[in-house]
Formats: structure tokens, sequence, C-alpha cells
């Protein structure tokens, strides 16, 4: 078989392949979002809502409740606590300090024994000053003149909740009591406690509070002290020095412990030299001193 023939017989079994040709691009086919039935819509808006509620809820539940604030004390007509007994005073003649506090607390008067509730720290600070050696008790206020040379006493007699309930005036009122108090029974010192104490003392003396400039802690000035003769040097004494220190009420948050010990510190060391400068307390008495003075 010759070429040819042998080429023109693979022809006929060649695949002819068909003629595509390119396809122009139509129109961009928009997809549009098909509505909803209603209440279709409604079912699914009502399940995000449980959806956002339970989230809510969750939140909620771990955030704690704030504590409601108690509100402020206003004054207290003395018909309200008339069923309390005012606190006794405790003094003597010729102390090296007498205390001035506020008023009773309630706690205080119904116990009948100064600075009785758990939250004061008076007591404590009296100790940790040096003004006692040891932190007494409140019903151990009565140990007070004998064993330290100090005493207690209060700008005003009638107890109350808190000092808030009391008015300014009968504050005020009560400086010429401590002054009569002081003349009759001469210690060397009154120490002030609490700042609103001798604002009222102040007031009475001047008309009005203390500036900024005017108050500080520790010793005031000598035209200050409490009790003074009017006839200067008459019979020698010149009224009791006066040292303002704080308030020990739990309710007086405005120092932080460590301030008010700072505070009180220098008044527990004065009173500590004060009783070292009269030998007190005396040296305990042999049994033959005892007997001779049981004799005479």
């Amino acid at each position: 078989m010759s070429e040819a023939n042998f080429k023109a017989m693979l022809q006929q079994y060649a695949h002819e392949s068909p003629d595509v040709s390119p396809t122009k691009a139509g129109p961009a086919r928009v997809l549009r979002s098909r509505a909803r039935p209603a209440s279709v819509a409604a079912d699914s808006q009502q399940v995000k809502n449980k959806e956002q509620n339970a989230e809510q809820s969750k939140d909620s539940s771990t955030i704690k409740p704030s504590k409601k604030r108690k509100a402020p004390s206003k004054y207290a007509p003395p018909s309200k606590y008339q069923h309390l007994s005012p606190l006794t005073d405790i003094l003597a003649p010729n102390l090296i300090a007498v205390f001035v506090g506020t008023n009773p607390g309630i706690r205080t008067a119904a116990q009948g024994h100064a600075y009785a509730h758990p939250s004061n720290q008076f007591w404590k600070l009296l100790h940790s000053s040096g003004c006692t050696d040891e932190r007494l008790r409140p019903e151990q206020d009565v140990e007070l003149p004998a064993r330290y040379l100090l005493g207690n006493t209060n700008i005003v007699e009638r107890p109350t909740k808190d000092a808030a309930e009391l008015s300014k005036a009968e504050m005020s009122d009560g400086a010429p009591v401590l002054d009569e108090k002081c003349r009759k029974w001469r210690p060397e010192c009154v120490c002030i406690v609490g700042k609103g104490i001798w604002e009222a003392i102040f007031r009475y003396r001047h008309g009005k509070n203390p500036t900024k400039a005017e108050f500080h802690w520790g010793w005031q000035d000598e035209t200050e002290n409490m009790g003074r003769v009017a006839a200067a040097g008459e019979d020698g004494y010149q009224g009791a020095k006066v040292f303002v220190t704080t308030s020990t009420s739990g309710l007086a948050a405005s120092l932080k412990p460590a301030e008010k010990e700072a505070i009180w510190l220098p008044f527990g060391e004065w009173c500590k030299e004060r009783r070292v400068a009269r030998s007190w307390p005396p040296p305990p008495q042999r049994e033959d001193q005892r007997a001779d003075e049981s004799n005479a």
C-alpha cells in the first residue's frame, strides 16, 4: 500500500472536535432574600429576647447588692433617752489630768461605765500611749484616780446614740460647767477627747469655731486654761492646761489608727513624767508603818 493510500485510510478515522465558540457573558444575576412570613420573624425575635434576658440575668446574679447607708442622726430631745441615767463623774482633788468626753452613749449609760461600747478605742489608746500601764476594762474606770491620778467627765451629761443628737447650744453650754469643775477639783490638765468638744469650748469663749490656722492637736496656749481663778495668783491656781486629742469613738474614722496613736502619745508621755515627779504610785507601806499609823 502506497503512503498516500495509507494517509487517506487514517483520515477517515480521525476525530473532528465540534466548533465551540465563546459565549457572551449575560447580565449579573442579583440574589434577593426572600421575605420570611410574619409568624416566623416574631418567633425568631422572641428567641433572641429570651437569650438576651438570660445573659442579663446571669450578669446581675454576680453583682452583689450595695449596702444601704445608715441615715445620719438628727437632734434628739432629752425625752427620747430619759430612761437612761447620766454617767457619774470620776473626779478627785489634784489629779494630773481629767479626760473630757462628749456625752455618754447608750451602751455606756446602760452599763454605767465610761467608754463601754466595744468599738470605742479609749481604753486601748490610754494603754498604748502610756497613760496607763495596762489596758483597763470599762468597769475599772473608778480605779483611774487611785492608780493613775486620772479622772473623767463629759461636756454634756445626757446620753444619746451619738453626738449628732446633741444641739450646738447644749455643747457650748457645757463649757462653763467644765470651768467650774476645774476650779473645784483643780487638776493639772484637761484632755479634750475629740475636736468637736474643743470647738464647742472655743465657740463659747470666742463666739466662733476655730479656723484651720487656729486649731491644732496637742497642747493649747495658756490663755485657754480651764478653771482659771479670776484674780490671778489669788490662790496659786492658774487653771488646767488643755491638751486636745482625737475622738476615740468607732464612728470617728477621719484619722487612721496610727495617726490617732501619734497624737495621743505625747500626752501619755507627759502623764508618766508627772506621776514620776509626784512619786506616784507611792511605795507600799511596811507592816510596822501600818501598825504605827493604826496606833496613832
